[in-house]
């Protein structure tokens, strides 16, 4: 080869070297600059949301998380799909959910109604069990299956009139307590079609948006040519709060999905053993704003905004778990009591915080349209959490269902303010409840909110690393260049 065609060849070398040297610095500076500030339809700036979560609230989270009474989650990941057939399950070994043995449930847990939390309750439940089975008995011994079946339904009816969401009947022979701990949100390798579907679903069919206006970045819509989404955020932006806030929190959710499954990924398997860490690649094509087209900077924004809705839920629920009645009981006292005050530990965090949202903004018209409004966003979101039984791949299910539950519980908790005011101190609510399900999932829940917030500070620092990085590797290069 002559010495100008090597010329040539390190002229283009080194333009390319360049092109990619600026992408890879202006890629941090371009996702700080667009994930910051005040955040829309609230007056809470991000960079203090980040310093909350990390010194306060994500280091006593992720502790709590590993209690006994919060990684014991009981699902049923059999339910059929309701509105479509369904592809089959995901043969993919890393979507298998391993069932916990009832040998290792703790005693309470295992043993306890899920209405109650206390010792003295759950001794009690025995006495109940008799009385429940000879009123059944009596039932039971003049009614057809079909009967028995509506009366379940009936109950399951009235139990349900004040829930966000689909819970699953812990009765049932197909539910299984599944260890959280051992069954990591990660990515698994479910994606395509049965994914796509499911997404597509919960944003056309649920979150109020005329069949016309089409998403950004949506595979299953037709091309719109130069249209990069603006006349979507048009049409969003004259949309009353309530459905803003209601958009806003199925995109937070699905961000902080996707952020999980870039923190996770599966990096390599050698001799059957794999590696799983931050995928820097997988990031910047979920959000980076250039490949998005700047609609990852929007995703990461929501995903902020449903951590202060989560956050403002923990904060007016505190005087329930404050009551002496409630023990988180699973049969270990000591434990109990250490869970508890940790419990309440973060509940005085979240309360401290100096920037809640404030709920009462929403539903605040005239009483009967507010109802009415208020009725359809709690039955559009219910029906999302029954989406979430379509899901081909059993861990992603478990962990839709898991979040979908406790954003449907933190909406539950925020929408019964006058009921939590009322509480007795020592006995029951009959007007304000919390299962145990429904616990678990909105801790759990909002722990996968705050390890969200904090992954993306770890992606920043990778992505400022890989900068730092490529500038040296373009300074030897440059060396080299100047060689030829």
């Amino acid at each position: 080869m002559s010495p100008g065609v090597r010329r040539a060849g390190a002229g283009q070398g080194a333009a390319t070297a360049v092109q990619l040297l600026i992408t890879l610095s202006f890629l941090p500076s371009v996702v700080e600059a667009q994930v910051t500030g005040v955040l829309d339809d609230c007056l809470c700036d991000i960079d203090s949301i980040d310093n909350f979560n990390t010194f306060k609230i994500f280091p006593k989270i992720k502790k709590l998380q590993e209690r006994d009474y919060f990684r014991y989650y009981k699902v049923n990941l059999k339910r059929p799909c309701p509105f479509w057939a369904e592809d089959g399950h995901c043969s993919i070994k890393d979507c298998h959910v391993e069932p916990c043995p009832e040998s290792k449930i703790p005693v309470g847990i295992k043993a306890g109604n899920s209405n109650k939390y206390s010792k003295v309750a759950n001794n009690t439940k025995e006495l109940e069990d008799c009385e429940q089975a000879s009123k059944l008995g009596a039932i039971n011994s003049t009614l057809s299956n079909q009967s028995k079946e509506a009366f379940i339904d009936w109950a399951r009816y009235d139990d349900s009139q004040d829930h966000f969401c689909e819970l699953d009947d812990e009765r049932s022979p197909a539910a299984q307590y599944v260890d959280l701990l051992l069954n990591p949100e990660r990515y698994t390798g479910y994606k395509g079609s049965s994914a796509w579907r499911v997404w597509n679903s919960i944003y056309e069919e649920n979150c109020f948006k005329p069949r016309s206006v089409y998403r950004p970045l949506n595979p299953l819509a037709p091309s719109r040519g130069e249209d990069d989404g603006e006349s979507f955020y048009t049409w969003l932006e004259g949309l009353c709060l309530e459905k803003r806030v209601f958009y806003k929190l199925i995109s937070g959710l699905h961000a902080s999905i996707n952020l999980h499954l870039c923190a996770n990924y599966l990096l390599e398997e050698t001799w059957g053993k794999p590696s799983w860490g931050p995928n820097i690649k997988e990031f910047k094509r979920r959000f980076d704003p250039v490949e998005t087209k700047g609609e990852g900077p929007r995703r990461l924004k929501n995903l902020y905004f449903l951590y202060l809705i989560e956050l403002r839920a923990l904060s007016k629920v505190a005087p329930y778990f404050e009551r002496s009645i409630v023990d988180l009981y699973t049969g270990n006292v000591q434990e109990d009591a250490d869970t508890k005050t940790l419990l309440l530990n973060i509940f005085q965090d979240t309360k401290s915080f100096p920037m809640h949202f404030d709920e009462k903004s929403m539903f605040a018209g005239d009483k009967k349209g507010a109802k009415s409004l208020k009725e359809e966003f709690r039955l559009h979101f219910k029906n999302i959490s029954r989406i979430m039984d379509c899901v081909g791949c059993d861990k992603c299910r478990l962990w839709g269902k898991l979040q979908t539950q406790g954003l449907g519980t933190a909406l539950k908790i925020l929408f019964s303010e006058k009921e939590i005011q009322k509480l007795p101190e020592n006995s029951p609510s009959k007007g304000f409840q919390l299962t145990r399900q429904e616990i678990v999932a909105l801790l759990n829940a909002f722990g996968r909110l705050s390890t969200s917030i904090r992954e993306l500070q770890n992606f920043k620092v990778l992505l400022q690393h890989s900068r730092d990085t490529s500038t040296l590797w373009w300074e030897r290069g440059t060396l080299r260049c100047h060689c030829i």
